[in-house]
């Protein structure tokens, strides 16, 4: 009997493997933190989405960090337009020694203006850029923010550390409305980058960059180009992924940093014996909130961390319901208490159980996830023993292509004569890397040919080249800071189309 059902999985999966060369091309087929956990999903202004961080390829001497925040947001949200939390305390967090605690930390506190509190309008006439006062005009609501660049070796401890204002009434770029409010949206957009001695900052709304198909992915773990081989197939077709993040837009803060302002001795890629970096992403809201009778609200009390992120999908697929509130409570050095979700991934089980056509995946002992995930890879991005959930950046890898044009499944790759990408997931993060169909390979044992032959880690076949069937974003990447696209215009907007 044994043997019979062996002979009939590798006979389906052989038929799964032809079926998907001819429907797609033999082509390799991301969701990351939106509405990851229960409490933050009902705060979307300090939901932190995603996280990247990479040498910029047109100015490699730097690292270009992307933190967004507001999952899913509607072009067409007039006429109160999203903007950043004026109550929220926004942080990327750099880790240079090892200890999975900040080193170096950048933060964002935001304050608005309504310039004409009588009227309903978010844009009184077409707006443009005052460049002296560093103003928007005819922009009624206008928000600015205040840059803290904080170092020091305190922890969390803002007492121990020393506060360094980079800028203030910085202006963020507003919302892209439409033809006829914000005509020649780039331009006014790129009136927000600012420069900073020698930090590049900017603030406001783009197109969210991630890509995946939310659809499918949460009805069941379906993936669309595997329709027919799912146990509920439902005689749906194979076909190709639809972008479920395609039209919508977030709220990026984004800042180019010269590399030596983040490593451990100050110096430059080539000549630091610290390269690897740990980064992840915050937001904070003080303990009290008080609703007035008169329809203000009062904030008091110590700050305390409501959303993080470091590698993409962690709390989504890793962390069960009843532990992802508390872990967005927690600083990554306390990620050991919840290694054991790395050690036993439920999804590993669940890929085995509504795909039987694919060879199982090892559901326990899963010590290459803590390793990647947990403390990075040696020789490539490993910042030490703490387990801790950080995006890590090997900063003496130089780039390897140009913004949006590395290999998407960098490590990960289906071709066995391309050489691995290592200036991409998971070391560090670039706007192309196709995050999700990395991790589920990397779960369900399709590492591919590079890392078999490298490390030895599982390569079954046909789980190699599972997917979504999303694999770029909707729209191409800019080439020049700020790298990420510009957000979708709520006139154009094909959300209800």
């Amino acid at each position: 009997m044994r043997i019979k059902q062996n002979i009939a999985r590798i006979g389906i999966a052989a038929a799964l493997l032809g079926t998907i060369a001819f429907s797609f091309g033999a082509q390799p087929t991301g969701a990351s933190s939106h509405r990851e956990a229960p409490l933050i999903s009902q705060d979307p202004l300090a939901d932190n989405t995603d996280l990247y961080a990479f040498r910029s390829p047109d100015k490699p001497d730097t690292v270009t960090i992307v933190a967004n925040y507001i999952p899913l947001e509607e072009p067409n949200g007039g006429p109160n337009f999203a903007t950043f939390g004026n109550d929220v305390r926004y942080e990327v967090n750099i880790d240079n020694d090892g200890d999975a605690k900040p080193d170096v930390t950048y933060r964002w506190t935001f304050y608005s203006k309504i310039i004409n509190p009588e009227s309903f309008l978010y844009i009184t006439f077409p707006v443009n850029f005052d460049a002296v006062a560093k103003k928007y005009q005819n922009l009624n609501v206008q928000q600015f923010y205040k840059l803290e660049r904080i170092t020091g070796s305190g922890g969390n401890d803002d007492e121990k550390k020393r506060v360094e204002v980079l800028g203030m009434n910085l202006p963020v770029a507003p919302n892209n409305v439409g033809p006829r409010s914000t005509p020649d949206y780039n331009t006014l957009a790129n009136a927000a980058v600012m420069t900073l001695g020698n930090t590049t900052a900017f603030a406001g709304p783009r197109d969210d960059p991630f890509f995946v198909d939310l659809g499918s992915i949460f009805d069941l773990g379906g993936l669309r180009p595997f329709n027919s081989f799912h146990l509920l197939q439902l005689q749906l077709p194979n076909e190709p992924g639809i972008d479920g993040v395609s039209g919508y837009n977030t709220h990026s803060l984004i800042i180019q940093v010269p590399i030596s302002k983040l490593t451990k001795d100050h110096k430059d890629p080539l000549d630091t014996a610290f390269p690897n970096l740990g980064i992840y992403a915050s937001a904070s809201r003080q303990q009290v909130r008080v609703l007035r009778n008169n329809g203000t609200v009062h904030n008091t009390g110590r700050w305390v961390q409501v959303s993080r992120l470091g590698n993409p999908l962690i709390n989504e697929v890793i962390i069960p319901l009843g532990d992802k509130d508390y872990w967005n409570s927690q600083s990554p050095n306390e990620d050991y208490k919840f290694e054991k979700y790395y050690l036993k991934p439920e999804l590993a089980g669940i890929v085995n159980t509504i795909y039987p056509a694919l060879p199982d995946a090892r559901t326990t002992g899963r010590t290459d996830l803590s390793l990647i995930l947990l403390t990075g890879i040696p020789g490539v991005n490993f910042t030490g023993n703490t387990k801790a959930d950080l995006l890590r950046l090997n900063v003496a890898i130089a780039p390897s292509a140009p913004v949006g044009q590395g290999n998407p499944f960098t490590v990960i790759t289906t071709d066995p004569n391309a050489a691995p990408d290592l200036a991409g997931f998971p070391n560090g993060r670039r706007l192309e890397d196709d995050v999700t169909d990395i991790e589920i390979r990397a779960v369900i044992d399709g590492y591919g040919f590079k890392l078999n032959s490298l490390f030895g880690l599982p390569n079954n076949s046909p789980n190699n080249i599972v997917g979504d069937g999303v694999n770029a974003n909707d729209k191409p990447f800019a080439q020049v800071f700020p790298y990420v696209a510009a957000p979708h215009a709520g006139y154009d907007s094909s959300l209800h189309r």
